[in-house]
């Protein structure tokens, strides 16, 4: 069933899912959009600088591997939709992508957020961005099936 499973995956799809979601990401959190609000709701300074005390190289290497982890297993779960389907197209992957994300992705880390005293408005700008993601990996997936 590997095998089956690896077989169906479109790579390309995958590693263009992987970069169209770091993108995502860096809007998301730009200086210009959600960071400043984001920033002062996880109760840091303006005077604190994120990631001051970590190597920014890892840090945006690890992402890029978790994201392109996260695409990979959103196209095995596109495969199989698309066998039991027949088909896949854009809409149908970004409509995964969005079942995947809010039924996931968004659902597992609020408790986790709520007992570390973030908060709602935490949670809310960081799954925002997972779902959007997962959105976005699903219609790059299914236009490229």
């Amino acid at each position: 069933m590997g095998d089956i499973l690896l077989s169906n995956i479109n790579w390309i799809a995958v590693l263009l899912a992987t970069l169209v979601s770091f993108i995502s990401g860096f809007i998301w959190f730009g200086p210009k959009t959600f960071y400043p609000v984001w920033w002062k709701a996880m109760g840091k300074s303006d005077k604190e600088e994120p990631g001051s005390h970590q190597n920014m190289v890892v840090v945006f290497g690890t992402i890029v591997v978790a994201l392109f982890v996260q695409a990979l297993f959103l196209s095995i779960v596109l495969s199989w939709f698309a066998a039991s389907n027949g088909s896949l197209t854009a809409t149908s992957g970004a409509l995964a992508g969005l079942i995947v994300g809010v039924g996931i992705v968004a659902a597992t880390p609020l408790s986790h957020r709520l007992m570390g005293g973030h908060g709602f408005k935490v949670w809310a700008l960081e799954v925002g961005n997972d779902v959007l993601n997962f959105v976005l990996m699903g219609l790059v997936i299914g236009a490229l099936s």
